[in-house]
């Protein structure tokens, strides 16, 4: 039995179940009280992580089992300056320090992210769809705030996350599994089943780790449908997967590790729930009238969200006695496929088009399918002596072909629509597509991206170092656009855009004493500008026509931070402080263009966000750990974009907030544990969290005075069509509660929990579905869940 990881797990100090905040101390000895440091290699380098000189969290394998994450949302919503916005399973956006560009969804391909997310040395990200991995065996999650352009290139403009796995280890037998089991508030049961088994296939040259994962997800949305039926638990689902790590001591100078990772993610549904649908509303008079409740919604047809990914990559290390050499090739396969119930969307158009109400209440099925094929490769040299002056070079390629696609299959409708429009419509603006499909669109780009980087440290002496690194790169993209069917225009365009330049940093850090250092920073960060889709002029009425016609590419996005922290650690406690400023120029801003069931982005010259973020812990006793986070941010456009009319443009004026960040958000996590443990467990612990998240607003416009009422302008089903639906678009701000208690054995441990102890119901974004005409929605949290995990080490 290898005793190091157990051992290690049970010198912890951070055991709250949310102490997901960033913990630089792990273990304390019982001696001298020294601390031990959390290696990290934000830099591309192994360093600790209060010797990082910018502001890093950095959450470890024991954080992640604590506080019983299951996904990133869970994560890091404990981690200073990081906002996610829910947009349903697998489609979460995330910002880091305010750095946002609003709600970004599924018909938005063109779109770059703006946290760049690793897997190891592997680049993973894809805009719209954060990787949603699974967290089993990890070593750790690195959030790098901050522009992180230098060494990570594009779509790090806002921060860099990076999952960081644990490696295959040399001579060494080792084995863990995790169950668990639990019940959701009104909902349905889930549970998980995963492992971890470390073998060497020699006594010293080579080792396997593989680790294999199932979790079924508890539903918790019931869906009415017509004839008063009830599905309940629609957005229930399963993630299953694995990875496999070969680590191969080739010399003593040279290791490679090949890897293969395969996970596949399947969801029933979405948690929406829904205030307003043109089928379920307090309106109707010919039809049943619905108020639509809490955690409900309404569908004719089942939806789904599938995600297969397989990634493979290798990396190689080649040690000289002056420098290091690190090679990664990494290939990544991804098939995206939401499928949701499009028969409001359907209708809507159908009415305005003065279909009979047969046709209007087609079921109809919106199908947007992302597939994705990337090849990168980087190699780089870093200097491994004791001189003052330390370097690191070099260069990154990537090959990414990416097709995405649109499906809108309505059985039946060709015929209302040659009954109603003519003989021959459908036929004649189906453009090649299918028939009974009234939206088809194909969109394959290919992106090429060439860079090249570097960075250096010099010591000026003892306590002070200074860093200055630049990276060029070169992006081209290009794409077709081609649609057909009723909805559309009749499309087929080829677009491309082109990028090049420098981003730069430079960093001074400063050791003030044994216990504190002092940070500062000026970094650049850049995001890839790119083309909008045609606008669906076909359903847009003349307001939104002329207001988001003349949108058609968009510029690149740059910022330059301004930062100052502070790293202190002595004997059992430490405080991280932050304090930034970023002047964002031609930021990317998503609007929703209304009755056109398009959505389009535009630059705005000026935006900026500033702020503090803070993390503090303390092992205030023996017995007594806590930890507090939190940040306040100020994030506003600091211009105005205006229409040929003089009229400010869905809320982008100067003095508005950017979307999707809260002003405050923080976190406490306490844990005690016992002098005398229970049940004959060698220790036993209770913790308990508490998260703040301010509100927030989900898109620029949603601040606009008036921008709640909803006026649908389709007399249906008894309704006029000039009722009016009132909401509050600003995201009220949300706490939530999470207990555990913890059973440690020599081998095995147990704890018991309840997330969301208050069974809070959070708003987390708002949905509109062609301007409000077909649907409104929030999307929202899981309820109150109670739950056992079983752990078994070996």
């Amino acid at each position: 039995m290898n005793t190091t990881q157990k051992g290690f797990k049970r010198s912890a100090l951070c055991v709250g179940i949310a102490c997901a905040i960033s913990t630089p101390i792990i273990a304390q000895e019982s001696d001298d009280q020294d601390i031990e440091r959390i290696m990290v290699t934000a830099t591309k380098r192994a360093t600790t992580l209060q010797d990082v000189p910018f502001s890093l969290n950095a959450q470890t394998q024991d954080d992640i089992e604590r506080a019983g994450a299951t996904n990133l949302e869970e994560l890091t919503r404990n981690v200073a300056g990081v906002s996610i916005q829910n947009l349903g399973p697998g489609q979460s956006q995330v910002a880091i320090r305010g750095v946002s560009a609003g709600q970004i969804v599924r018909d938005q391909p063109g779109v770059k992210e703006q946290v760049g997310v690793y897997l190891d040395e592997s680049v993973i990200s894809l805009s719209l769809f954060t990787p949603d991995l699974d967290l089993y065996d990890l070593s750790r999650v690195e959030t790098l705030r901050g522009p992180q352009g230098t060494l990570f290139g594009s779509g790090s403009i806002g921060g860099t996350l990076r999952y960081i796995t644990n490696q295959p280890e040399l001579g060494i037998t080792e084995a863990s599994v995790e169950a668990n089991l639990n019940t959701v508030t009104d909902g349905d049961t889930g549970n998980h089943l995963k492992g971890m088994v470390n073998v060497p296939l020699t006594d010293d040259s080579l080792a396997l780790r593989a680790v294999v994962y199932r979790t079924d997800y508890a539903g918790f949305i019931d869906a009415l449908s017509e004839d008063g039926f009830r599905a309940k638990d629609v957005n229930d689902g399963e993630r299953t997967g694995g990875r496999v790590a070969l680590k191969w001591q080739v010399t003593d100078d040279l290791v490679i590790t090949p890897r293969i990772i395969f996970q596949e993610i399947d969801m029933g549904g979405f948690n929406r729930q829904e205030v307003f649908n043109l089928f379920a509303n307090p309106y109707t008079t010919t039809r049943p009238a619905i108020q639509l409740q809490e955690r409900e919604q309404y569908l004719l047809l089942n939806e789904a969200f599938e995600d297969e990914t397989t990634i493979a990559d290798i990396t190689a290390e080649y040690a000289m006695d002056e420098v290091d050499f690190t090679f990664v090739y990494s290939y990544t396969d991804r098939d995206i496929l939401v499928s949701r119930d499009a028969s409001a969307l359907t209708g809507s158009v159908s009415v305005d088009l003065g279909y009979p109400d047969e046709a209007v209440t087609l079921p109809s099925n919106l199908q947007d399918r992302t597939q994705v094929e990337q090849d990168t490769i980087e190699l780089r040299a870093a200097s491994n002596n004791d001189s003052d002056l330390q370097w690191l070079v070099g260069v990154f390629m990537s090959d990414t072909q990416r097709t995405y696609s649109q499906r809108l299959p309505t059985p039946g409708y060709d015929a209302f629509t040659d009954a109603v429009l003519g003989a021959g419509v459908s036929a004649a603006t189906a453009n090649g597509f299918g028939s009974d499909s009234p939206y088809n669109a194909d969109l394959p780009y290919d992106l090429e991206q060439l860079a090249v980087f570097g960075e250096v440290t010099y010591d000026v002496n003892q306590d002070l170092a200074v860093t200055a690194g630049t990276r060029f790169y070169d992006y081209e993209e290009e794409r077709r656009f081609t649609t057909g069917g009723l909805f559309s225009n009749g499309d087929d365009q080829v677009d491309s855009t082109a990028s090049d330049g420098f981003t730069s940093r430079v960093i001074a850090n400063y050791r003030m004493n044994e216990t504190v250092n002092l940070n500062a920073q000026v970094s650049q960060g850049f995001r890839l500008g790119g083309v909008n889709d045609p606008l669906n002029e076909t359903l847009c009425n003349a307001s939104d026509r002329a207001v988001f016609g003349g949108f058609q590419d968009y510029d690149d996005e740059t910022l330059i931070n301004y930062e100052f922290g502070m790293k202190a650690a002595s004997r059992g406690w430490t405080a991280n402080v932050a304090a930034f400023y970023t002047d964002i120029e031609d930021l990317q801003v998503t609007l929703d263009a209304g009755s056109c069931s398009s959505r389009i982005s535009f630059n705005v010259d000026k935006a900026f966000t500033q702020g503090i973020e803070f993390e503090l812990t303390r092992q205030a006793t023996e017995n007594v750990f806590f930890s507090f986070a939190g940040s306040i941010i100020e994030a506003e456009f600091d211009s105005t974009v205006l229409d040929s009319d003089g009229n400010v443009i869905g809320g982008v004026e100067k003095g508005n907030r950017l979307a999707s960040v809260p002003e405050l958000q923080f976190a406490f996590a306490t844990t005690y544990t016992f002098d005398s443990p229970l049940f004959n467990s060698s220790s036993t612990y209770v913790s308990a969290s508490y998260q703040y998240v301010g509100d927030r607003i989900t898109q620029p416009s949603d601040q606009v005075a008036g921008a709640g009422s909803f006026t649908s302008g389709l007399p249906f089903g008894g309704a006029t069509g000039s009722e009016t639906t009132n909401l509050d678009l600003e995201l009220d701000a949300y706490q939530t509660l999470n207990l555990s208690m913890g059973f440690e054995y020599d081998n095995w441990e147990a704890l018991l929990y309840v997330n969301n102890a208050l069974d809070e119901n959070a708003n987390l974004s708002f949905d509109r579905e062609r301007g409000g005409r077909a649907r409104l929605a929030y999307r929202t949290n899981q309820p109150r869940t109670i739950g056992l995990t079983f752990r078994y080490f070996y």
